[in-house]
């Protein structure tokens, strides 16, 4: 599986981790839930009729954190796991991925959350969680790795880790370090109801910390997008915000810019589609230069 999560590229390891120093002034933290998702081997089904399923690394914050790095951007992971074997590898992807992982914990009483997901043939979603309590929700604030925050210039984070303690405490801890850091805040809703007692708590607790980002994921608008042939949309969105991040990233003035915010957005649309046309979402994340290429073709037809 590790063969298929590497960034790819021809780049040495060398090379690679120069780079990443290099950005470090640009440094994206992800905060969130890291866990393993189960999809099954063949698509348009429900999870009942599901005849297998092949496991993949999911949890938006990961996912967003894998792609600004495979972008060629610098990323770090906030965040807990189980002590397990899942966990354990969970972390390696983070760094095979050149994802700065020192900020994760591990959970020797909690497991490593599991997921199961699938696309079913009229176009929903449907999910299982299994997480009662799982590792990610047993995040402490006195756990939080304080000078990796400090160095974010952009502090990305959902509303998953919100709805139980200790976790949201260390995330609400977590945006004010950030925020007095100077870290711009960005906020994926990512709403996730059968997670929550009730909808009207998915509400509340969504929109408890809304003011407080600099950046939401809830657009109005249209970008141009190209066309590809979907397989699994899982992880579509984390790429469009990887994309997006790891370009406001590299020019905190990309939003007086117009025509520079609206090629930043069709970058971010080609990394949500190229990520349609691959199972599983870090898998199926792209490079720059795949991206790129992409846009090139576009652009040229």
């Amino acid at each position: 599986m590790a063969g298929n999560l590497t960034t790819g590229g021809g780049e040495d390891l060398l090379g690679d981790m120069n780079r990443k120093s290099a950005n470090m002034d640009s440094l994206v933290v992800c905060f969130g839930e890291f866990l393993i998702d189960f999809v099954p081997t063949v698509g348009g089904v429900s999870l009942a009729e599901a005849p297998a399923f092949k496991k993949a690394p999911g949890g938006a914050p990961a996912n967003v954190a894998v792609c600004v790095s495979r972008l060629g951007g610098s990323s770090a992971f906030i965040g807990k796991v189980g002590d397990d074997e899942f966990g354990h590898m969970l972390a390696n992807i983070l760094k095979e991925n050149y994802v700065d992982n020192t900020g994760m914990r591990f959970d020797q009483s909690a497991r490593t959350a599991l997921a199961f997901v699938t696309l079913r043939a009229d176009g929903e979603r449907e999910f299982l969680f299994f997480r009662h309590p799982s590792a990610d929700m047993c995040l402490h604030e006195s756990e939080l790795d304080i000078n990796l925050i400090n160095k974010a210039k952009i502090f990305h984070y959902g509303s998953i880790s919100l709805i139980e303690e200790p976790c949201r405490s260390a995330q609400l801890a977590a945006m004010t370090i950030a925020k007095k850091s100077g870290s711009i805040l960005s906020y994926d809703p990512n709403l996730r109801l059968p997670l929550w007692p009730s909808a009207e708590a998915a509400r509340e607790g969504i929109m408890s910390i809304w003011e407080q980002a600099d950046l939401i994921k809830a657009f109005k608008g249209r970008v141009p997008g190209i066309k590809v042939k979907a397989v699994d949309t899982t992880g579509a969105g984390d790429a469009f915000v990887g994309g997006l991040l790891s370009s406001l990233a590299s020019d905190l003035n990309l939003f007086q810019d117009e025509k520079g915010l609206r090629e930043a957005l069709a970058f971010a649309n080609a990394c949500g589609a190229l990520t349609v046309t691959g199972r599983g979402a870090i898998p199926a994340l792209p490079t720059k230069q795949a991206v790129v290429d992409a846009l090139t073709k576009y652009n040229a037809s």
